[in-house]
């Protein structure tokens, strides 16, 4: 039996979060960077890629939320609205070659990585066309072609698996790199710790990722943390680590393309904290009465997608005309996935024991 704490972060620790997220980060940035940082010149393309990656991760999600209260989607959901920007900055900072392991809240990073809007609705339904052949559902997406290593249901057990990848490229002599990717509550994982001691030791090229959306399910950062700036874990380590304004896409690719730089050098690995926030519960059972909703309204003032299209029209990247062309594609293709799932069949019940493990013969999965 365990104790769930659930509390609410007050509003003044809410505004000392903004003030840091907003105006102390760039500072600390700065500071263990040997006083400078890159101001990254980025292109119409990078914008308008940012913004349709963003956006098609929102109306998937959405769809997927609407085919849940339809009872066409089963078991767990949790989705990654608020959390878009930092999927498309791990699109324009990293290399397809690079490897991904995530956690549970993981539709966005999949989609971001390429895996089909109609793969991964299929496999939300729990059909045979699904990106796993409808076996894995919504926490267990994996593409070997994708270099998407997948999410993971145990809370942290991705963190050692990750840097077990980063050994792996290591040892072939590659200079791709592993993203391992947790939230704030796996921090508190035992196995971090022993991974970040590993990483450190033997320089594995792994960047490690921690989206503290300040809630583990319930529970805040500061009500279970004595380190509440999650970064300085990486410290301890010496580990390069630093804080990441995780609503701007911007700050986001910034922040991975100097780590990728440090860790393809054979300088070992790289910890960014990048602070973000759910705008839904924790999962699609979750109500989320442990915040305000002042709270959830000052962050999503700072929507990555709503601020993304204001810059590309006001600093006239690219035109309202284009920013419309996308919407209606996105709009079209997510209509198109559900359609998709919805016609796709179910797996077969003689496929149970198929694609479980290699050896084709394995003895121990039947009696």
């Amino acid at each position: 039996m365990f104790v769930l704490l659930v509390s609410k972060i007050t509003l003044s620790s809410l505004d000392k979060f903004t003030i840091d997220t907003m105006a102390e980060v760039k500072e600390k940035v700065i500071s263990q960077s040997n006083g400078s940082i890159q101001d990254t010149k980025l292109d119409k393309a990078t914008y308008l890629n940012w913004y349709e990656v963003m956006l098609r991760i929102r109306r998937f999600e959405e769809a997927a939320l609407k085919a849940y209260s339809q009872q066409k989607i089963r078991g767990f959901l949790h989705v990654y609205i608020g959390q878009e920007a930092i999927a498309a900055g791990i699109v324009s900072a990293l290399r397809p070659e690079d490897k991904i392991a995530t956690a549970y809240r993981q539709h966005g990073i999949a989609l971001s990585r390429g895996i089909s809007s109609d793969a991964c609705m299929a496999e939300l339904f729990g059909k045979v066309t699904g990106i796993v052949k409808g076996k894995g559902g919504s926490m267990h997406f994996s593409s070997k072609a994708h270099n998407y290593i997948g999410g993971n249901g145990i809370v942290g057990a991705q963190i050692p698996i990750g840097t077990g990848v980063a050994l792996a490229e290591q040892y072939k002599g590659t200079d791709n790199l592993c993203v391992t990717m947790f939230g704030d509550g796996a921090a508190r994982q035992g196995a971090l710790h022993e991974a970040f001691n590993m990483a450190m030791t033997w320089k594995l090229p792994v960047l490690y990722i921690c989206e503290n959306n300040q809630y583990a399910m319930g529970t805040s950062v500061e009500r279970t943390s004595n380190v509440q700036d999650l970064y300085k874990l990486g410290l301890g380590y010496d580990m390069p680590s630093e804080p990441v304004d995780g609503m701007s896409p911007e700050a986001v690719h910034e922040a991975l393309s100097r780590a990728a730089a440090h860790i393809r050098s054979g300088k070992g690995p790289y910890y960014l904290e990048i602070k973000t926030y759910r705008y839904r519960g924790h999962s699609v059972s979750d109500p989320g009465k442990y915040r305000s909703k002042e709270e959830l309204n000052s962050f999503k003032e700072r929507d990555p997608i709503s601020e993304t299209e204001e810059k590309i029209i006001n600093e006239n990247i690219a035109t309202a005309k284009e920013i419309d062309a996308i919407k209606d594609k996105i709009s079209k293709e997510i209509a198109a996935a559900v359609e998709f799932a919805e016609k796709s069949d179910f797996p077969l019940g003689s496929e149970l024991y198929d694609d479980n493990y290699v050896q084709k013969d394995y003895p121990f999965i039947m009696d």
